[in-house]
């Protein structure tokens, strides 16, 4: 009898005896075979004597075998920059692949973050057996402590992500309330029925990981943002092996970052930065140095460090964001700072201006920034003019131009010597190009692919990458937020979409600013306020006082007094008529004025400012 009938009757025997066969059933369907009994003509086999014995194949029970489905939820990082956040869920088991957030559009009028609805997330938190971190961007860390006052998850990342992760929960009063599991590239963990291979990566952030996540169908590699630097300034080069073994054994299905999927060639080294740089100090030997970077870009910091103590100035940081960032690094070794380099700077007084460097955050010309204030002579603390030397060490993200464009114009007004991108090799982008792409697809070797992290522009030309290395594009799958996708072996189908979208934070408010209040502020900013109030009879509702009438950001009141006594007086008619038919409903009454009043002032200004009537009855 061959060595598989011996395993077909033996686990038969146990399945029929057993006091648990079905417990044994469900586990020898999960093994490497599955004993379905076979046909006739398979079964039975002649041998040399003439007899027959029941028999078959090894191959002929594998092409039965039928691995389960693992379902992929995108609630961000698909049609936009950044708000990345994926779940893998398999067999009753979540796990979530970053929680980050986005900066506003210039749209979005007042309001701070943008994070993802964890709705999806809140409903299924059974089953979600932790978070893991690809590296300590915002718009993979930023969303952290709103998902976190929502639900209690373990959170695995590597040291430095989970130091600045740290940093913020402790600022929300989160710290203490959250297990944080260090894991170090190269290590594995188990979460459910998945196990997850942390992978080391290059990026503009030391300790930046991918993942390959085993699942019961099989293996999902997420490469998280990544680039192939040889020559990195901090660490190891890429792990490209890892990569490669992991192709090697099989991978159903890749989700690769498609951020630069435009750009041909390679990713620069950032040793092309340091070069710079020292050239750019060289050059300033006579001004006060401000440069403006990331926060969170450590390696670009250590360069700077670098520069300033060759050519013996001392090194001040600007901006909340940048002093926390450079804490952290600094207390988890991933900064080299030589002795008394570092001051506060409250002390740039003490010295001459060509002594000073001095770091700072507002790359992306954000309002609130330390540069920004500079540029608008708003900073407390740091006045700029002829004798600065201002280097903008960063690309402005999709979005940002102008915003930048206006940073530098304001400095440029004030007499600084102003360097950005796009003159010197200032910045490096820390995104994989075409042809590191090309690498990865190649090394992975996946089944299907899922292009991640980039609007719909970069998301096709990372799709069509991967037709033109050979996979089939039925096997290509380009999402939106709130798709969910099933993948198996035998198939990609898209299923019904979860909810998903955008929260707002506005100051303390999470969520309480929606589409319709974001319209409103924008009504408001453009056409300005006209509000109309009255005083009414509460028994025939004619008008006991006014309307009297306040513009906000519509006209100069003091120009534009004969409009202003035109709208009085239809409000007026329009009260009086109303009391005079009897009609008391007042959400018929505020339509009307608002009607009337704006196609007259329609009529007199081509304008069309937000009409509020206020009534009250005494």
């Amino acid at each position: 009898m061959s060595t598989e009938t011996k395993k077909y009757y033996k686990n038969t025997k146990q399945n029929k005896y057993s006091k648990n066969s079905n417990v044994k059933s469900r586990q020898i369907s999960k093994g490497s075979f599955n004993f379905e009994k076979p046909s006739e003509q398979s079964f039975f086999q002649k041998n040399k004597r003439g007899y027959y014995k029941k028999s078959y194949s090894k191959n002929s029970v594998q092409k039965n075998i039928r691995k389960p489905s693992v379902k992929i939820a995108f609630l961000g990082g698909l049609n936009e920059i950044g708000k990345n956040i994926t779940l893998i869920e398999c067999e009753n088991d979540i796990i979530i692949l970053d929680c980050g957030m986005a900066f506003p559009d210039g749209d979005m009028l007042g309001v701070d973050l943008v994070i993802p609805d964890f709705s999806y997330i809140e409903q299924n938190q059974d089953k979600v057996r932790g978070i893991i971190l690809t590296h300590g961007h915002e718009d993979h860390i930023g969303g952290l402590p709103f998902l976190l006052s929502k639900i209690k998850v373990p959170i695995y990342g590597t040291p430095l992500t989970l130091g600045l992760v740290e940093n913020k929960l402790r600022e929300h009063s989160l710290a203490n309330k959250t297990q944080l599991n260090v894991v170090n590239a190269g290590e594995t963990i188990r979460l459910g029925c998945m196990n997850v291979k942390f992978i080391h990566v290059n990026h503009s952030i030391p300790d930046a990981v991918a993942f390959a996540v085993d699942t019961p169908a099989g293996t999902i590699v997420h490469t998280g943002d990544f680039k192939i630097d040889c020559t990195p300034i901090t660490g190891d080069m890429i792990d490209l092996s890892s990569f490669a073994k992991v192709g090697d054994k099989g991978v159903l299905a890749l989700l690769a970052e498609s951020t630069n999927a435009q750009r041909p060639g390679y990713t620069r080294t950032e040793r092309l930065v340091s070069e710079s740089l020292d050239s750019l100090f060289k050059s300033a030997e006579n001004y006060r140095i401000i440069i403006a970077t990331f926060a969170s870009n450590v390696n670009r910091v250590q360069q700077i460090i670098n520069c300033a103590e060759k050519y013996g100035r001392k090194v001040a940081f600007s901006g909340r964001s940048m002093v926390n960032y450079m804490d952290v690094a600094k207390k988890l070794g991933y900064l080299n700072i030589p002795e008394n380099l570092i001051i506060d700077i409250d002390m740039l007084g003490k010295y001459m201006p060509e002594e000073i460097v001095l770091v700072t955050t507002g790359s992306q010309g954000e309002p609130m920034s330390a540069l920004s204030r500079m540029a608008y002579s708003d900073h407390r603390k740091v006045m700029v003019g002829e004798g600065d030397f201002i280097i903008i060490s960063a690309n402005p993200i999709p979005g940002n131009e102008k915003t930048v464009g206006n940073v530098v114009d304001e400095l440029l007004k004030k007499g600084c010597k102003v360097i950005y991108e796009s003159m010197y090799d200032v910045h490096v982008s820390g995104h994989a190009c075409q042809e590191e792409l090309k690498i990865m697809h190649r090394l992975v070797n996946p089944k299907y692919f899922i292009p991640v992290h980039g609007e719909q522009k970069h998301l096709r030309k990372h799709a069509e990458l991967a037709e033109f290395l050979g996979m089939d594009r039925k096997n290509i799958f380009i999402g939106d937020v709130g798709s969910v996708v099933e993948i198996n072996e035998n198939y990609i189908k898209e299923l019904a979409p979860v909810q998903a979208g955008k929260v707002f934070v506005d100051g303390l408010g999470v969520g309480d600013v929606g589409s319709i209040v974001l319209r409103d502020r924008k009504h408001l900013g453009q056409d300005g306020l006209i509000i109309i109030v009255a005083s009414l009879d509460v028994y025939d509702g004619h008008v006991i006082s006014g309307p009297d009438i306040v513009s906000r950001g519509f006209v100069y009141v003091r120009e534009s007094e004969g409009l202003l006594d035109e709208v009085k007086k239809l409000a007026l008619d329009i009260l009086e008529e109303c009391a005079d038919n009897n009609i008391h409903e007042w959400g018929v009454i505020k339509n009307r004025i608002k009607d009337d009043v704006a196609k007259l002032i329609g009529q007199r200004t081509r304008r069309a400012p937000m009409i509020l009537p206020i009534l009250q009855e005494v």
